[in-house]
């Protein structure tokens, strides 16, 4: 079922109905963005900029207890009667809280405990406390109210099938909420239905109570949930099907993960590949980190991809497909566990949740299966870019439209290549120490991060200072095209140079750092690969060999995934203008000492280092003006290990490389 191999299908236009095989040939992150940015029945924001109000208080836990029986029997209302406590700790003094609750579909009939009265218009709940509370202080409040028989696109009814759907902030249109991922909390939810209906929510099942013709779960998610990940799923007669999952920490104990269907449907192939798919990401993340999880397709009013509720995903009916399940599963990790505390840090949970999808192919097909997803994004991306970068710090706090928001070439595609891409600038030792730093780290799991958290992290793990990656590749649009050249020169007695010149021609931004890869061919049929920062636009290396060069390829292995442009011979005149000359260092190889030599042909500022075959400098030899004429350096090779090292001589925009080998 390698279906990263089947050629995709991306379709112009959109029927209500799909073809199975169509769905089978879609990536499983475009079947999530055509749910989220294209589906008429995302919910649609009402509230603007300017009448949000201020967030004084920190939600600890919703109790909602639902009675949605009549829901399932003829003429199936949306109409439904419900009780909720929410109780929140006060971060400022206050006397009111304001919440999020949508005036068309929810009607508020009474408040109790420590609320005293309320007025509810324009979408907003405001409630009247009976005491002015301090910061620190905990409170509880009661709210009664109930839903009209209104079709909202968040609290879906048809034909004995209810099922809630939230992103990106529905949640207002079925129970009052503070409706913004920043602020997580723990969930209880009780939901009273007839005895032939099976119903799902987040957490796990604390008791289900039949009496006559009544059932009343009890759903507890003892995790912080976001709003827009609560859920509802449930259908008269709905198949059930429990799989366990065995923690690598302890394989005595295990998680049940739940399987909902309609008939005629067959999960069991999904049923099978969970198992190794929840082994892969616990070993590359960290382990499943709930304690329950699940799975539900719905109805024809959900037609395409699945939302990653928390604990209980949801799929169009019949998707049991391993592209969608490999990135639904995944927002269990980003998404649900850390979730993006704005939706200017979406890329926190879509862009980590389309490149794990590609992961997940490296688990069973290599790194090579791994590296074709990846490509296919970034060609997707390529050909569809809208011009926009992938995070804007505006979205923060006015919520852009869904089809910016979950626009598949931004915020799915480009944003998988961005974290292959800093796979490829940390290497994996450090890559993956990053996502587990991330994945575990107390003050993000199990409630909200921003992308600037994630920077945090990355810079934490290395020891170094990566904003400048994420910096031009999230905050800012576009991508680099280049326009490079290269010129291969005889200078006699056998020793050839090779001049290449890295130089971006795009205009918004107009130039993005990167450690790029020259591959060099020889005549001899062999061939090295040159590791360079190329830290500057027009940058130009230099580098000597004691053979001919014959062939030069930039970007080999194609991991700046995403750029255009060429790599041409050059002409002479643009590499006349030289200040210095390198030679071979003697002896090569290298035991004990090994001298440099180097001209300066006028004063200059010089810097000589020496980098590892991966570019990471480990001896600075000279960094400092230098007059002209012929210098001279020793290097202690008894420092270094054995193996290959490059030696970097470097001037104003010039700079020319060679390679020794040390034999300690």
């Amino acid at each position: 079922m390698k279906h990263y191999l089947t050629s995709l299908v991306f379709l112009v236009g959109f029927s209500s109905v799909l073809f199975p095989q169509q769905l089978v040939e879609m990536k499983g992150s475009k079947l999530c963005a055509e749910r989220k940015s294209r589906a008429s029945s995302l919910p649609e924001l009402t509230d603007q900029t300017e009448s949000v109000p201020s967030h004084t208080y920190n939600v600890l836990n919703y109790t909602l207890n639902l009675n949605i029986y009549s829901c399932f029997l003829s003429p199936y209302p949306h109409s439904f009667n419900a009780t909720e406590i929410i109780r929140f700790k006060v971060d400022s003094t206050l006397n009111t809280i304001t919440l999020h609750a949508n005036s068309t579909s929810l009607v508020i009939n009474s408040v109790s405990q420590a609320a005293t009265s309320f007025t509810h218009a324009n979408d907003f709940l405001v409630i009247q406390l009976n005491q002015t509370y301090s910061p620190g202080d905990t409170v509880e409040i009661g709210i009664n109210y109930h839903h009209n028989n209104v079709e909202d696109n968040a609290f879906y009814v048809k034909t004995g099938f209810v099922f809630t759907d939230c992103e990106p902030e529905g949640a207002r249109k079925w129970f009052p909420c503070w409706d913004k991922p920043s602020d997580k909390a723990t969930l209880d939810l009780t939901a009273k239905v007839p005895v032939n209906v099976k119903l799902g929510s987040n957490g796990v099942l604390a008791d289900s109570i039949h009496s006559t013709d009544t059932l009343i779960y009890h759903w507890i998610s003892e995790e912080n949930i976001a709003t827009y990940l609560i859920v509802i799923t449930a259908k008269v007669n709905y198949n059930l099907d429990i799989v366990y999952w065995h923690k690598l920490s302890n394989p005595s104990d295990s998680i049940p993960i739940r399987f909902y269907f309609n008939n005629g449907e067959d999960p069991s192939n999904i049923e099978t590949i969970i198992l190794p798919m929840a082994d892969w990401y616990s070993e590359n993340f960290i382990e499943h980190p709930f304690p329950k999880d699940g799975f539900a397709t719905l109805n024809d009013e959900f037609v395409w991809g699945g939302m990653e509720n928390q604990t209980l995903t949801s799929f169009c009916p019949g998707c049991w497909i391993e592209s969608l399940t490999a990135h639904e599963f995944a927002h269990q990790w980003f998404g649900d566990m850390i979730t993006c505390a704005t939706w200017a840090d979406i890329w926190l949970n879509e862009g980590f949740a389309t490149w794990t999808e590609a992961f997940w192919y490296e688990s069973y097909g290599g790194y090579s299966a791994y590296k074709a997803d990846i490509d296919g994004n970034a060609e997707y991306y390529l050909t569809n870019n809208p011009g926009w970068p992938i995070s804007d710090p505006a979205w923060a706090i006015n919520t852009p439209p869904s089809w910016i928001l979950f626009n598949y070439a931004i915020t799915y595609t480009k944003g998988s290549t961005i974290l292959h891409m800093l796979r490829y600038v940390l290497g994996d030792s450090l890559f993956f120490a990053t996502l587990q730093a991330y994945s575990s780290d107390p003050e993000l799991k199990y409630h909200s991060a921003t992308i600037s958290d994630f920077m945090a992290v990355t810079n934490q793990v290395t020891g170094g200072n990566y904003d400048w990656f994420f910096n031009q590749w999230i905050y800012e649009p576009n991508h680099p095209s280049y326009a490079n050249t290269y010129m291969f020169t005889d200078l006699g007695g056998g020793t050839w140079q090779v001049d290449f010149n890295a130089k971006q021609g795009q205009v918004n931004p107009s130039f993005f750092k990167m450690p790029i890869e020259i591959r060099i061919q020889f005549a001899d049929l062999t061939d090295t690969i040159m590791h360079e920062m190329n830290s500057y636009n027009n940058q130009l290396y230099k580098w000597q060999f004691q053979k001919q060069p014959v062939a030069l390829t930039f970007d080999p292995s194609n991991q700046i995934v995403i750029k255009e442009g060429y790599t041409v011979v050059g002409t002479e005149d643009h590499y006349r203008d030289e200040t210095l000359s390198l030679q071979q260092n003697s002896p090569n190889p290298a035991s004990g000492t090994t001298v440099i030599k180097y001209l300066v042909r006028t004063v200059s500022f010089v810097n000589l280092t020496v980098c590892d075959v991966v570019g990471t400098e480990v001896a600075t030899l000279v960094n400092q003006d230098m007059p002209a004429g012929q210098h001279a350096v020793s290097l202690d090779c008894s420092l270094l290990k054995p193996g290959i090292y490059f030696y970097s001589l470097t001037s104003g925009t010039e700079r020319i490389t060679k390679k020794m080998i040390v034999l300690n």
